[in-house]
Order: structure tokens, then C-alpha cells, then sequence
């Protein structure tokens, strides 16, 4: 019993997990360009944590 011979569903599945990388690539590439831009223009600040500690003001 060979494993060479590929089934056509295989060929099928190949497609669509390749168009489903494809597509997470470019959402992790599109939100990651998002940010690279939104940090180096400048106007990006940390928000600072509010204190808690009793006395400081």
C-alpha cells in the first residue's frame, strides 16, 4: 500500500489552508504596520497607571 498516491480532497484542503495562511499573514502584516507607524510618528504615549498607594498625590 503506497502513500505517494495524493486523493483530489487533498489538493482541495492544500488550497484553502494555503488562502487561509495567506489571509493570517496579511491581518498579523496589516496590524503590525499599524503599529510600527502609530509608534514612530510620534504622538504615541504610555498611559500612565493611576496610583493607589494611600498618601500619594
Amino acid at each position: 500500500m503506497s502513500l505517494t498516491h495524493k486523493h483530489e480532497i487533498h489538493t482541495r484542503r492544500f488550497s484553502r489552508n494555503m488562502g487561509v495562511g495567506l489571509t493570517l499573514v496579511a491581518l498579523i502584516g496589516i496590524v503590525f504596520g499599524l503599529t510600527f507607524v502609530k509608534v514612530t510618528r510620534g504622538d504615541f504615549e504610555v498611559p500612565r497607571a493611576n496610583s493607589t498607594i494611600v498618601g500619594d498625590q
